[in-house]
């Protein structure tokens, strides 16, 4: 499990557990931060079914979402996390799928950037080919981290009635 906790200069990440559930709720009810993502913020039901499915994954897929808290104080960032989450979208994935996300009041200091540069660089020792990533074209600060990780555009699509770009980024052997 120890190969899983990822340390950066001013972050800890750790997969998710029950005891981020008050944290994750936090997040999630603020539409500042679902705006991009869901369009709407979630109820205490959803936030717990989304906590149950991210334990699951890395039981099932040795892969998940990483917690994210600051070095120093231990504060709730968000997550970033590699998965399968089995999208309806068209054309499907086919490949693992990168994601990040960041309470709006720790954002624009580079902390996403920090903790996807950590997480990529996880995955890149343990899977070959390629990850993608969908993003809301409205979402430009995602966007423009994307780029500066690697992330090329490959193709247009919809996700539950909304547009997304999909990217990809060759994973890098290290």
């Amino acid at each position: 499990m120890t190969d899983r906790i990822l340390t950066t200069e001013r972050l800890v990440m750790s997969p998710v557990s029950t005891d981020d559930f008050d944290d994750l709720l936090t997040l999630w009810s603020d539409e500042d931060f679902t705006r991009h993502i869901m369009g709407r913020a979630l109820g205490r039901e959803e936030v717990w079914f989304r906590l149950l499915r991210d334990l699951g994954h890395w039981a099932a897929m040795r892969h998940g979402n990483w917690t994210i808290r600051l070095r120093d104080g231990g504060a709730y960032l968000g997550s970033v996390g590699v998965f399968d989450y089995r999208r309806e979208l068209e054309p499907p994935f086919d490949a693992p799928e990168l994601g990040w996300g960041v309470a709006p009041r720790f954002q624009g200091r580079g902390y996403a950037a920090e903790a996807l540069t950590a997480a990529l660089d996880w995955t890149d020792r343990r899977l070959e080919g390629r990850t993608v990533c969908m993003i809301s074209p409205e979402n430009l600060a995602s966007l423009k981290l994307a780029a500066r990780v690697g992330y090329r555009p490959y193709t247009h699509a919809t996700y539950k009635d909304h547009a997304v770009q999909l990217f990809e980024r060759p994973c890098r052997a290290p």
